[in-house]
């Protein structure tokens, strides 16, 4: 039984969708790796904005790691933003997120670094989580160094995994987490996976083929950090899902599961967003509200 694509009724989404079937057709994932990049990259730019006044940045390396450095104008904290971007484990760069990265930089007076982690297939996990590790390890090796790590979908799994796997490896420091409609491991047959198996901008088909991808361990607590044992100890936690998504109710559970753990979680889900709603936050009232509220959050984490 085939089920029926749910529809968001706000405008600015709806045109939004529009525009990113023209550069990202909904069959994407059966085309070449390579194609599927050139038009996530085509993508991406076409929703690139002019950055803040007076911030600026430069590109580096943390080790082997290619990475970006974002300095807003006016810095109120001595915090640094760890960002990890989306884009299925597959596709994703340092430019693919860019205006986004310097804007939550400007927003909470706070420099960034965007991390250009290695994809698959060509490496496999946990390739990825190891970049990212290594990357949050160099910018906590000082005395009382502190990160708040924020990510979009596939780089929000990351950055839950960091929250877990920093607390295993007792690596302080860490003092908030920012998911943003994360994929942390939850059951395909069950859920918004089911409701929204064939929403617009990602499908339960598409999850499957990037965990095919991926190859990372099923139920590993830092590849699936919904399946760890104990969540206990965490750093706090803001995480926001959109309801026309199949990963929505991977956010919900997840927040649910910090709660009872007794970690303290802001949850909020955005009634007529879409994955990847980021890219709309110029187009559609929604996604700019729910784009303040994340910055917003990181903010206040990073002013702790």
């Amino acid at each position: 039984m085939s089920i029926a694509r749910p529809i968001p009724t706000e405008e600015g989404i709806r045109e939004f969708l529009k525009i990113c079937e023209s550069f990202y057709p909904p069959d994407a994932v059966d085309a070449s790796i390579s194609q599927q990049r050139q038009w996530y990259d085509r993508l991406c730019a076409r929703f690139d904005h002019p950055l803040p006044q007076g911030l600026t940045y430069a590109d580096g390396m943390v080790s082997r790691i290619p990475i970006r450095r974002y300095r807003p104008r006016t810095i109120t904290t001595s915090t640094v933003l760890l960002y990890l971007h989306g884009g299925g484990f597959v596709a994703g760069s340092l430019e693919s997120h860019h205006s986004i990265c310097a804007e939550i930089a400007d927003f909470a007076g706070a420099e960034l670094i965007s991390v250009d982690y290695r994809l698959a297939p060509e490496h496999r996990w946990p390739s990825q989580s190891e970049d990212c590790f290594i990357v949050l390890q160099h910018l906590l090796s000082s005395p009382r160094s502190k990160v708040v790590v924020v990510g979009d979908s596939a780089g929000a799994n990351l950055a839950a995994g960091l929250a877990v796997r920093s607390l295993r490896e007792a690596l302080p420091g860490l003092v908030g987490q920012v998911l943003i409609y994360p994929t942390l491991g939850g059951d395909l047959e069950k859920g918004s996976y089911v409701d929204m198996a064939n929403a617009p901008g990602l499908t339960t088909a598409d999850v499957a083929y990037y965990r095919t991808v991926l190859r990372a361990p099923s139920g590993h607590p830092v590849a699936e950090p919904l399946h760890a044992d104990s969540l206990a100890g965490l750093a706090p936690a803001f995480i926001t899902v959109a309801r026309f998504d199949p990963l929505r109710d991977d956010g919900r559970s997840y927040a649910g599961r910090l709660a009872e753990a007794g970690v303290e979680v802001w949850f909020r889900e955005e009634p007529q967003m879409v994955h990847a709603w980021l890219r709309a936050r110029y187009m559609s009232e929604g996604a700019r509200a729910g784009f303040v509220a994340i910055c917003e959050a990181v903010r206040l984490f990073a002013s702790r």
